[in-house]
């Protein structure tokens, strides 16, 4: 009888596939209820769709047509990443080869190998420099370490099949963010939410490790019957913007996502 009721309750839920569909717009971008549509929304949108292999839409034609209208490097890495991953290596090989901030280099490595491109030594010799003490990695320069671009350096690294002492260091300093309810905290005092355990599985991923324990349970507590996930059991903000970032954790798939050539 408990299968059953399990199974009568899933049949109620709606993918999370359906709920991003329900916010792209006709001209292939994403917003968030209420909001417009944006680049980098769109292209985190357009990443979970291709990662639980559903339908982006014309979401690269989006991306393609404001790609002028990125500014911050950080986020022209992250487009340059989502349109590789739709098929479309250009915006990756324009790419600077020499950014400064360690999330903008992390994510230069991951468009770049989504692409199928190879990747400068001295990329990767400046993300490995710009590890902290505590294992983790910060936005930039000065900035505390946080899971996230903690989970994106450890990516990129294993991109270019960095392993060893970079790596495990890396997974140290994640475990301190481990909370008792199976999901992960952004930094050392901050309660788990679904986009850092969603970035914490696919570094364990990346490294070749299996999903740390209680985490794809505590992501499944956030998943909501409309397909969306919420940020935490406390707020249910950015539906959207979650919930593309949860799915490639879901379906078991760290950056880059599909094997790249070179």
């Amino acid at each position: 009888m408990r299968i059953v009721a399990v199974l009568a309750v899933s049949a109620t839920l709606t993918a999370p596939t359906q709920f991003l569909h329900s916010r792209q717009a006709p001209d292939g971008g994403f917003a968030e209820a209420g909001g417009q549509s944006g680049p980098a929304l769109t292209a985190w949108a357009a990443v979970g769709l291709v990662a639980a292999g559903g339908d982006p839409g014309a979401s690269l034609d989006y991306l393609r047509a404001h790609e002028q209208e990125v500014t911050s490097p950080v986020t022209r890495t992250l487009v340059a990443f989502a349109e590789a991953a739709l098929g479309d290596p250009d915006f990756a090989a324009a790419l600077p080869l020499a950014p400064t901030q360690a999330n903008t280099i992390a994510w230069t490595i991951l468009a770049r190998r989504q692409a199928g491109l190879a990747v400068p030594k001295q990329l990767v010799a400046s993300l490995l420099g710009r590890q902290a003490k505590n294992g983790g990695w910060g936005w930039g320069k000065g900035v505390a370490p946080d899971s996230n671009d903690t989970a994106a350096a450890v990516e990129a690294l294993r991109a270019v099949s960095v392993s060893g002492k970079a790596i495990r260091r890396a997974l140290a300093y994640m475990g301190t963010l481990h909370r008792p309810d199976g999901g992960y905290a952004l930094g050392s005092i901050r309660a788990s939410d679904a986009q850092s355990t969603a970035w914490a599985i696919q570094a364990y991923l990346a490294a070749g490790k299996p999903a740390p324990k209680g985490a794809l349970a505590y992501l499944g507590r956030m998943r909501q019957a409309d397909g969306s996930y919420r940020f935490s059991q406390r707020y249910g903000v950015t539906p959207v913007w979650v919930t593309a970032q949860v799915l490639p954790a879901v379906a078991k798939k760290p950056f880059p996502l599909r094997p790249v050539r070179g």
